[in-house]
């Protein structure tokens, strides 16, 4: 005889729904033992922002341009001992700019570990900083290419590209960072050659390695340009530079529209106060760099290993639906 009972109909399903979350609940302790056993790192323990890295007062310092990140005290964390991949950019082929130290260390030593050959430039006076970036490449088991030279000419520009194409044989992924940044107290003192320099450096040059790498890029890649909060709002003992970061957040998003029709996405990356060599080698006066961050909400400045997973991201094919923005992280003060 059948049961009509609809309350008997309802207790069974319950307790089949409740054993099958028990089964499920079973499984999540050996999951987590199998990513271990596959190498994925473990989950990043919960920890307060304000007291992961040196806060001000800083040590006076001061470095001659371009400044090496070795030489600075505190030396920046770059992810060297940090940064764990999870193979997100496996089989890419990146240009980064500026990839010896700062940011552009970051991302190299990001991209690398996610799987990713990576060509960097930089200036020849930094050859020491870019050899330990070039190992550390190495070291995660990719191709490091080293391309130095000044992006401020064209013609240089031009061959960059083209020797970082054949050396890692293709490009996908492009990071215009590379960027001079001198602190000036008023536009009286700003020359010229002065102003020349920084928008070659800053401006011109994504220009042309950005017009020389798009015929070598395919659907699919992707091309990063390094803004600035300053973009948003200007230093104002930064008026040249700040000026070259509004017009590269600018540039991306007028990029990325025409872009779109040939499958490659342009995005932006507006960074706060970072502990880079930009600060010690005249980008900050003596007065401001001993207080260097200490006026964003989490109180210092931020490390490049803490927005290398931005340019991860970004790079990222998982973020295929993401173009024409610029990306902030600045501490909790005034950006996008």
């Amino acid at each position: 005889m059948s049961n009509s009972n609809p309350f008997s109909s309802q207790r069974r399903a319950l307790v089949g729904g409740f054993a099958a979350l028990a089964a499920a609940g079973a499984t999540a302790a050996p999951k987590r033992a199998d990513d271990a056993a596959a190498g994925l790192p473990p989950p990043v323990a919960l920890r307060d922002p304000r007291e992961l890295y040196p806060k001000p007062p800083f040590q006076q310092q001061s470095q001659p341009w371009p400044g090496l990140a070795s030489k600075m005290t505190p030396k920046p964390d770059h992810g060297e001992q940090s940064y764990r991949g999870r193979n997100r950019l496996g089989g890419r082929k990146a240009l980064i700019t500026g990839g010896d130290s700062g940011i552009g260390r970051a991302a190299a030593i990001a991209f690398a570990r996610e799987g990713a050959d990576v060509a960097i430039n930089y200036l020849p006076a930094e050859e020491s900083d870019a050899q330990e970036v070039a190992k550390l490449i190495r070291d995660a088991g990719r191709k490091a290419v080293l391309l130095p030279g000044d992006i401020r000419e064209e013609t240089f520009c031009v061959k960059l590209v083209d020797d970082a194409v054949k050396q890692l044989g293709g490009l996908d992924i492009l990071v215009n960072n590379a960027g001079r940044q001198h602190s000036a107290d008023s536009i009286l003192d700003i020359t010229t050659e002065e102003f020349d320099w920084t928008y070659k450096t800053n401006v011109y040059a994504m220009f042309w390695i950005t017009k020389a790498a798009i015929p070598h890029m395919p659907a699919g890649a992707a091309i990063i340009n390094t803004a600035s909060v300053n973009a948003y709002d200007p230093a104002e003992n930064l008026l040249d530079y700040a000026s070259t970061k509004g017009a590269i957040a600018n540039f991306s998003k007028g990029l990325a529209k025409q872009m779109a029709k040939k499958g490659i996405r342009v995005n932006a990356v507006a960074p706060g106060p970072y502990w880079t060599p930009l600060q010690v080698s005249g980008g900050q006066t003596q007065e401001k760099l001993e207080k260097f961050g200490g006026d964003t909400p989490l109180g210092r400045p931020g490390q490049p290993a803490e927005i290398a997973t931005v340019y991860v991201d970004l790079a990222s094919s998982e973020s295929s639906y993401v173009t024409g923005q610029v990306y902030g992280a600045a501490g909790g003060r005034g950006n996008p």
